[in-house]
């Protein structure tokens, strides 16, 4: 099977050749290429070359072509922050008040630079695997958006005391994302992961999420040209299984703390689990760690179909050893090929 046939096989509940692995690389792409992360990301061809060098090192079944997190904040005119080895991060945020709300535009896709790259990184990445592997895009959804807009604190405050500005700030973020992730559907992608980690029970109490971030994900993803998944970055995922399911998402990515057979039995026939291993814990694996934490999961969650192996947050951190993803690769060709063989 290609990895496109393999994913598509395992949306559908069905058991496909072997399990895939999506290894979400994006800033780890520097590391491969001996370049600074500024300098990686500056040009679509250095995201290029990393991406399908990656998937062929590390047998990934799919391309991603998510740069960074606050490449958003930076398209609104906020500042981005560039740690050595580390995943860029959000600077002073842009909102110091709920006040500016009213005053604020959505970023125009095709007069932003930065989201320029990514596009053309995706057409170009499209252009060299073709229908053969996922390209998987990213969004932040407009409800999470705004940690890196306004700060946490703020962004409480607005959340639970403000519904008004709360509003408004949702329409100008909802607008951007959806025609940020159509952008990239149009430049090539296969579907969107709709980073949405606010929505996780980890962040806020499921009713207030039920209130406010669910209606926002429905009309959002409802509006998207192409399928949705939505990943909470580590946040526990298991209480709000059957939300998600419900704005249109097939594909949830969960939690290394989250219960991995209730979630499994949970998730059967109604959405996709992507997940579970501990990228900040995969730092210190060694083979025989890796194998055994690969093989747990294999037999948790793998027969049957709907269920992807990736890590628990959709970034892999840059001081993973290479030699844990190729690990991780051999773990699954060895014992996640189907049917799975009890251990």
């Amino acid at each position: 099977m290609t990895s496109m046939e393999r994913v598509l096989t395992t949306l559908s509940h069905q058991e496909p050749d072997r399990l895939p692995v999506f290894h979400l690389v994006s800033f780890y792409g520097a590391k491969e290429l001996g370049m600074s992360i500024p300098e990686y990301f500056s040009l679509p061809e250095h995201v290029v070359a990393g991406q399908l060098r990656m998937r062929k090192k590390y047998s990934n079944d799919c391309i991603y072509t998510f740069f960074y997190a606050p490449i958003e904040v930076e398209a609104f005119g906020g500042e981005v922050v560039f740690p050595p080895e580390c995943p860029p991060n959000s600077g002073e945020p842009f909102l110091q008040s709920s006040q500016q709300i009213k005053g604020l535009d959505a970023p125009k896709v095709h007069e932003s630079r930065p989201l320029q790259v990514v596009l053309e990184a995706t057409r170009q990445l499209k252009q060299a695997v073709g229908d053969t592997v996922p390209i998987i895009g990213v969004v932040m959804s407009p409800f999470s958006l705004p940690v890196m807009q306004m700060g946490f604190a703020e962004y409480l405050e607005l959340l639970y005391e403000k519904p008004k500005e709360f509003q408004q700030l949702m329409a100008i973020n909802e607008e951007f994302c959806v025609d940020w992730a159509n952008a990239q559907l149009a430049a090539g992608a296969t579907a969107i992961c709709y980073f949405d980690p606010l929505a996780s029970p980890t962040m806020i109490e499921r009713s207030t999420y039920l209130k406010t971030g669910h209606t926002v994900a429905q009309r959002t993803i409802g509006r998207f040209n192409g399928p949705a998944a939505t990943h909470l970055a580590s946040g526990r995922s298991l209480a709000v299984l059957d939300d998600i399911a419900a704005t249109g998402s097939a594909v949830l990515g969960f939690s290394a703390d989250d219960d991995i057979a209730a979630i499994k039995s949970k998730a059967a026939g109604k959405i996709c689990l992507l997940g579970n291993l501990n990228g900040i814990d995969m730092v210190n694996w060694d083979s025989q760690r890796t194998q055994r934490e690969v093989q747990q999961r294999i037999q948790q969650a793998a027969s049957g179909g709907g269920f992807i192996l990736s890590d628990n947050h959709g970034d892999v951190p840059w001081q993973v050893p290479e030699s844990v993803l190729l690990e991780v690769a051999a773990a699954v060709k060895e014992h996640g090929t189907y049917p799975i063989k009890e251990a």
